[in-house]
């Protein structure tokens, strides 16, 4: 199972870790966007920060998932992201809908296998130490 665990991180790690190195060093052309897809991405683009702080984190979290370092932080950050990532495909541009089922797939596999990092997130009540 460590052996698949690997494999889960390096193959979850490496698309955040190149899509994100992209973003500062272009490699791979941007698919073309037109509607509400084009308007949701020049609104982002416009802000000026989120671009590099997203594909920044990315990088980071790349780093950490393939090294396995920092792993239930790793995963933890890039839940909204994977999420994101998914619903946009999935309700805005169903281009490359099935890398972001993967991409969600993997996540939640190593959620669960990690779950015993997260557990004490979820306690109902809790008092201060």
């Amino acid at each position: 199972m460590k052996i698949a665990i690997s494999i889960t991180r390096v193959l979850l790690g490496l698309p955040f870790l190149i899509f994100g190195l992209n973003h500062f060093f272009p490699f791979i052309p941007h698919p073309p966007m037109d509607g509400v897809a084009l308007d949701y991405m020049m609104g982002l683009t416009k802000v000026g920060y989120f671009w590099p702080l997203l594909r920044g984190l990315e990088i980071l979290i790349g780093i950490a998932l393939i090294s396995g370092r920092f792993v239930p932080l790793a995963l933890a950050v890039l839940a909204p992201i994977s999420l994101h990532i998914f619903l946009f495909h999935a309700f805005v541009l169903l281009a490359n809908l099935p890398l972001a089922i993967i991409i969600l797939g993997l996540h939640i596999f190593l959620i669960v296998k990690y779950w015993d990092y997260y557990k004490q997130i979820f306690t109902m009540k809790s008092e201060p130490k």
